[in-house]
C-alpha cells in the first residue's frame, strides 16, 4: 500500500484526490495546506485521516510514501525540494518551477534522493498524443518539416468557467504579483509538452505576448491584471522542423480546446481533443499520391496517476520526470526573454 499525501488543497487538488482514490494500492493520509479552513473541509470530502498546515509538521510525522505538489507555481520548487530531502517520492504539477534555474536544482535534488519524480502534464492522459509519439519515432511520417499547435481557452471571454471578474481563483491567474505567469505558463507549458513530446525537443524560439485592457486602471482589488493573455511562439526543433504553437484566453467559441498537426515528407497526423483524446487522423503519400484522411484508434494508455504509483512499486521512473519539466521551463524562459528582447533565443 503506497501512503500518499496531498499538499495544496485548492480546485486541482480534487482532481489529483479523485484520481489516487480509485486506483488500487494507494491511500490518501493526509492533506497539507496554509489554510486550515480549508484543508479540513479537503480532507472532510475526501476522506482523509489527517491534516497538516505546514510542509514541516506533515514531514515530521513523516508516515508517508509519496505527495502530490499542488500548491501555486511559486512553492513548487521550495516544497518538493523538502520533500525530496525527506526521501519521499514527489508528482508535482506544472509548471515545475517558476524559472530554469529552480528546476534544474529540483533535477539535482532528485537524482539524489534517488526516488520517483514526476511533472504532472495531464494532457499526456490521452493516448492520441503517446500514439503520435510512437508513430513518428517509427518514421511514419518521414523526416518532419512542420508543427501546428494550439491551445485555446475562452474564460476571458465567456462565463463557461464562471466570472473571472469575481474570483480570486481566477484572478491570480492574470496577476504576476499572485505568481502567475500568464497564459503561457499556465496552459503554454502544456503546449509546448504536447507538441514537442512527438515532435522532438525544441531549439529555439521567438515569442510575442499580450495582455489586454480588462478593467478600469488595470486593477480588480488587490490584483493587478498585468499577466499575459495570449503568446504566440515561432519555434525551430532540433530535428529541423519549424513549428507555430499558439495560445489565448480569449477564444470565444472554445471552452478548453487543444490541437496538434505534424506535417512530415512521407505523411501527416491531427490530434484534436475535443472531437476524441483517444484517436488520431492520419494521412499517408504513396509514390507522392495524397492519400485520404483515415482515423487510428490509440490503445488505451496509463495515466499520469498509474505511472507514478508504477515507478514507485517497480523503482523505474516513467516520464514525464522532472527532468522533462525543467526542459519545458528552459523554453518558457526563453519564450519570456524571446518577448522582451524581440529576438529569437537558443535554448
Amino acid at each position: 500500500m503506497i501512503k500518499l499525501a496531498i499538499i495544496g488543497t485548492g480546485g486541482m487538488a480534487n482532481t489529483h484526490a479523485d484520481n489516487f482514490s480509485q486506483l488500487r494500492g494507494c491511500k490518501i493520509v493526509a492533506a497539507c495546506d496554509v489554510d486550515q479552513k480549508r484543508v479540513q473541509e479537503f480532507a472532510a470530502k475526501h476522506k482523509i485521516p489527517h491534516t497538516f498546515t505546514t510542509v514541516e509538521d506533515l514531514l515530521q510525522w513523516g508516515r508517508f510514501d509519496a505527495a502530490s505538489n499542488v500548491t501555486p507555481d511559486p512553492f513548487h520548487a521550495p516544497i518538493s525540494l523538502a520533500l525530496l530531502a525527506g526521501g519521499k517520492h514527489v508528482l508535482c504539477e506544472k509548471p515545475l518551477a517558476v524559472c530554469y534555474s529552480d528546476a534544474a536544482e529540483m533535477v539535482r535534488a532528485a537524482r539524489k534522493a534517488g526516488v520517483i519524480n514526476m511533472v504532472n502534464f495531464s494532457y499526456r492522459n490521452h493516448s492520441a498524443i503517446h500514439k503520435a509519439h510512437a508513430l513518428v519515432s517509427k518514421g511514419v511520417l518521414g523526416r518532419l518539416l512542420h508543427v501546428e499547435a494550439t491551445y485555446f481557452q475562452s474564460w476571458l471571454s465567456q462565463n463557461g468557467w464562471g466570472d473571472w471578474h469575481t474570483n480570486p481563483a481566477w484572478l491570480w491567474r492574470l496577476s504576476t504579483a499572485h505568481g502567475s505567469k500568464g497564459v503561457l505558463g499556465d496552459v503554454g507549458v502544456h503546449l509546448l509538452d504536447f507538441a514537442s513530446y512527438p515532435a522532438g525537443d525544441i531549439a529555439s524560439v521567438y515569442c510575442r505576448l499580450k495582455t489586454f485592457p480588462k478593467a478600469p486602471g488595470g486593477k480588480i482589488g488587490e490584483y493587478r491584471l498585468d499577466a499575459n493573455d495570449s503568446a504566440v511562439i515561432t519555434a525551430e526543433f532540433t530535428n529541423g522542423a519549424l513549428g507555430s504553437l499558439r495560445t489565448t484566453r480569449w477564444a470565444t467559441g472554445h471552452h478548453n480546446s487543444i490541437t496538434l498537426a505534424l506535417y512530415g515528407e512521407e505523411g501527416a497526423l491531427k490530434i484534436d481533443l475535443d472531437r476524441s483524446g483517444s484517436e488520431l487522423e492520419l494521412c499517408r503519400v504513396k509514390q507522392r499520391k495524397l492519400g485520404a484522411w483515415a482515423t487510428v484508434k490509440c490503445a488505451k494508455t496509463p495515466s499520469m496517476y498509474q505511472r507514478f504509483l508504477t515507478g514507485i512499486r517497480t523503482e523505474v521512473q516513467d516520464q514525464p520526470d522532472f527532468a522533462r519539466g525543467a526542459a519545458i521551463q528552459k523554453a518558457l524562459d526563453a519564450c519570456e526573454q524571446s518577448h522582451r528582447e524581440s529576438r529569437t533565443i537558443s535554448l
